[in-house]
């Protein structure tokens, strides 16, 4: 069938995504097809576009990880869910017959891929998907359902976000946690999810618009890293302590400086590397002080499970900073490019 999409065909800045006529295949034994309504970006459609070293894409190449819309057609045997219905799709794409993912832990199954970065996404308005990524539609409570263009800011960010804060770093009442680039989509669910496990946040940002943003969400405390040494910050915060965990995704310095600003057996988790892949760090203060460095890569189907019926109960909420046409993916990507964005972009596909 042929659909309208939003595609690169070569790598490159935001000028090569292009608006295009597709043809996408019907769904397959097992798989639906997704009227997509809505789709968010995150950075990985910035590192996609720009191109992953050792990836090869087939162009044309549709990013978008995080879609929200509704089914339109079934293919053979496909369960679980019917045509019409309202649903999120979970990003990860996994075998499903290995022994990681039948433990429940598909993030490490070896041939995992992400929709929108090794497999086709949701820049379109239809995506053919596996019929076990998808999810239940959240609600807003007993107003009706979360809009599209807010559904799909959940699924990616808070994915990350949930295994980073709950299962790696094991955050617990009372602990204090370091939320880095807390303007971000992943700390904006960072955030939330730290608060609902009882700990006390501290959140850094680049501008004090940002930081007043994220105290709406439940932080307690912000720091402008552009006006003030974080490291020095949190020590005084903490009566030179340190965080029990760091949030972490920027690399960098930022990561080295992470590490100084966390406390004796404490840990930072880091999930990306957006501002450099390369630090120089000074091991003596990891194994002297016995610091735990956590890598951690979006989550399990399960989680996303677990926490649709905490958006329903108004204990989290999607974060979108603004909603743009699907055929203005351009300027959206050189707005989530430039760092205007508190929260998600969403792309809206009429």
């Amino acid at each position: 069938m042929k659909t309208e999409a939003m595609v690169i065909r070569e790598n490159g800045g935001a000028e090569v995504l292009k608006r295009e006529t597709i043809d996408i295949a019907e769904p397959g034994p097992r798989q639906v097809l997704v009227r997509v309504r809505a789709v968010a970006l995150n950075h990985i459609d910035v590192w996609v576009r720009r191109g992953l070293p050792n990836v090869k894409y087939d162009f044309p190449h549709r990013l978008g990880s995080d879609i929200a819309g509704e089914i339109e057609a079934l293919g053979p045997g496909a369960t679980g869910c019917k045509v019409g219905q309202k649903v999120l799709v979970s990003p990860g794409v996994s075998c499903g017959v290995c022994a990681k993912c039948l433990a429940g832990e598909d993030n490490l199954c070896s041939r995992y891929n992400i929709l929108g970065e090794t497999t086709q996404g949701g820049y379109a308005r239809h995506v053919v998907v596996p019929d076990a990524n998808i999810l239940p539609y959240p609600s807003a409570g007993p107003g009706g359902d979360l809009p599209f263009t807010e559904a799909a800011a959940i699924p990616l960010a808070f994915l990350t976000a949930w295994q980073m804060v709950v299962t790696r770093a094991r955050v617990a009442p009372g602990e204090t946690v370091l939320v880095q680039a807390a303007g971000s989509g992943v700390s904006s669910a960072a955030i939330q999810i730290a608060k609902l496990f009882g700990a006390r946040v501290i959140g850094t940002a680049g501008s004090d618009e940002k930081l007043e943003r994220a105290r709406a969400l439940g932080m307690d405390v912000g720091i402008n890293y552009t006006t003030t040494d974080f490291v020095a910050e949190v020590k005084k915060l903490t009566e030179k302590r340190g965080v029990d965990a760091v949030i972490e995704h920027v690399g960098g310095d930022v990561f080295v400086k992470s590490i100084l600003a966390t406390r004796w057996g404490g840990c930072v988790v880091t999930c990306g590397a957006t501002m450099g892949h390369s630090p120089t760090i000074d091991l003596r203060h990891i194994f002297f002080r016995q610091v735990r460095v956590l890598g951690s890569t979006m989550g399990s189907k399960g989680d996303l499970h677990r926490m649709m019926p905490l958006f329903s109960q108004g204990k989290l909420r999607p974060v979108v900073d603004r909603v743009l046409p699907l055929w203005s993916a351009v300027e959206a990507h050189r707005v989530l490019e430039e760092r205007k964005a508190f929260g998600k972009v969403v792309l809206e596909v009429e």
